[in-house]
Order: structure tokens, then C-alpha cells, then sequence
């Protein structure tokens, strides 16, 4: 039986139109797309409180997913000479060569231009921070990540944005309340990205990517403590907002903490056994808490 690239190279050569579809989910890389866009709804319904128009919700989806995609076909083309040295991203369709560099910009450019002007018809404010996410992702978390660690951090400030753009597209401003979940937002993104950066260390290795901390050449064998840090720190903003925010119940607050309790626990597992399965855990656990933490403010 062929295996999974077989048959999508298949798809590709007999079938040009669904080959093109392919390539494009992959150039705007689809399902973490999808990721990012559904923080910024969650965002949006968490504040709206039920009262919203399904309209604005699909403005928002499609605005945000055009933006996020354009983001991440410059990105492709910006490093599509090291793309082809990793597994997991040698098939994107520029790396490859089955895209042409400039048919990807063209892309980038036109869902720049109609996502940013969907976000601008909920307010400024919006439009502003889906552009201010592009900016950051494409033209300096994109370059920095080969020169130093920080661009974790820098990569993490338009990873969170989508929550603060939901919310500020529903209220026109940005809040205490909008503020707070994107800084939980930021601060998930640490220990998510380290697991991941741990499953694929060889590969962004060899493609000259400097976005793990490392002790001798290797990965530092502290990741597990530093990512535990970053998941306690989403403890006491949780307590934040229930001090500070009236609409917070006590319900949201508790879920959000043991929801944390057990991302600590998963970055500690990482510390004490610092192999590939851990990593995977922690990864996996790190895609369930984001949604739910959400989902926990939206709901109660």
C-alpha cells in the first residue's frame, strides 16, 4: 500500500486542480490556520455573550484566515531554501518548487489586502492588530529564528493576538479582560512550541534554526523547568481576572487552574524524562488547553 506523500504525489501529477488545492491548504498552512482563526472567534463570543450577528462571526473567520494565511506564505517563501532541508516542511509547495515564488507573494498580497479590509469593517483597532500579526510573523519572527532564541517570545506576541483582535472586533477597544487572556494566550505558546521544537530538534537543527535553548551543542536539559515556569505563570492571571474582571465566575476560574495544574505537570514530566514520548504528551495536552481555557470562559 503506497504510503501517505505517494499518494498525495499522485493527486498532484494525475489530478492538476486538487494538487493546486493541496498546495495552497499547505502554503497557508490550513489546520494550524484554523487554530489561530478559532482563538480569535472564541475571543469574539467569550465578550459578545451570545449577542452577535452570524455574520460578523464569518467576517472575522474569513478576515482572520486570509491575514493568517498571508502570514504564512511569506514565511514560506522567505524560507523556502531552508524548508527543503526538513522532513516535515520539504514538501511545502515553494520549498518543493511545484509553486513559484512569485505566485505565492501574489497570493500573500491579495489576502493581505481583503482580510485586512474584512477586520477593518468591525474597527481600526481590529484591522491595526491583524496588520501588526503579519508584520511580526512574516518579517521578524520569520528572520530572527535563525539568529536567537527570543524569537520564541517575538513569535508568540502575533500567536496571541488572535484572542485580543476576537474581542476587540466585538468592542471596538482593547480591555483589561482582552488583555489578560492574551497574555495567557502568550504564555501557553512557550511550553506548546518547546515540545514541538523537541520533536523536530534534528530537523531544525539542520536547517540552522535557533529556537530551543541549548547547553553544549544539545538541548537544555532544563527545557522541561522553563516550560513549567511559563504554564505556573498562567495560574496567577487566571486569579487576576477573577479579581479584577466582574463577568469571570468562579466556575471558568477553577477550570482554568486545574487545566494549568495539569500543563505544569506535563512540562515537569518533560524535565524528569526528557525523551520524545513526554514531548509528544506535552504537545498533544498543549493543543486540548488552549480550546478549552476558552471554552471555560466562554461557557460559564
Amino acid at each position: 500500500m503506497r504510503n501517505n506523500n505517494e499518494y498525495t504525489a499522485a493527486l498532484v501529477a494525475n489530478h492538476t486542480w486538487i494538487g493546486k488545492i493541496y498546495d495552497y491548504g499547505l502554503l497557508v498552512k490550513l489546520r494550524l490556520n484554523l487554530v489561530v482563526v478559532i482563538s480569535s472567534i472564541f475571543g469574539f463570543f467569550i465578550v459578545s455573550q451570545g449577542n452577535f450577528s452570524w455574520v460578523n462571526v464569518l467576517t472575522l473567520f474569513v478576515g482572520g484566515f486570509l491575514v493568517t494565511g498571508a502570514a504564512n506564505a511569506l514565511n514560506q517563501v522567505f524560507e523556502k531554501d531552508y524548508d527543503i532541508l526538513m522532513k516535515r516542511t520539504a514538501n511545502r509547495p515553494v520549498a518543493s518548487g511545484r509553486m513559484k515564488q512569485t505566485e505565492a507573494i501574489i497570493f500573500a498580497g491579495i489576502a493581505c489586502i481583503i482580510g485586512i479590509s474584512l477586520l477593518s469593517t468591525f474597527n481600526s483597532v481590529t484591522a491595526f492588530l491583524g496588520m501588526i500579526s503579519l508584520v511580526l510573523y512574516a518579517f521578524v519572527y520569520t528572520p530572527l529564528k535563525r539568529y536567537s532564541t527570543i524569537a520564541v517570545a517575538v513569535g508568540a506576541i502575533p500567536g496571541a493576538l488572535p484572542v485580543l483582535i476576537g474581542m476587540t472586533a466585538y468592542e471596538g477597544r482593547i480591555t483589561v479582560f482582552a488583555l489578560l487572556l492574551f497574555v495567557i494566550q502568550f504564555l501557553w505558546q512557550f511550553p506548546h512550541f518547546w515540545a514541538i521544537g523537541f520533536l523536530g530538534y534534528e530537523d531544525y537543527k539542520r536547517a540552522g534554526y535557533k529556537l530551543l535553548p541549548e547547553s553544549n551543542g544539545e538541548i537544555d536539559r532544563n527545557l522541561g523547568l522553563s516550560s513549567m515556569f511559563y504554564a505556573t505563570l498562567i495560574i496567577p492571571v487566571a486569579l487576576i481576572m477573577q479579581i479584577r474582571i466582574s463577568e469571570i465566575s468562579l466556575t471558568s476560574t477553577v477550570i482554568s487552574v486545574i487545566l494549568s495544574l495539569i500543563y505544569m505537570y506535563c512540562c515537569f514530566q518533560l524535565h524528569s524524562r526528557f525523551d520524545k514520548k513526554s514531548a509528544l504528551i506535552l504537545m498533544f495536552y498543549s493543543f486540548l488547553f488552549l480550546p478549552l481555557i476558552l471554552l471555560g470562559y466562554w461557557l460559564f
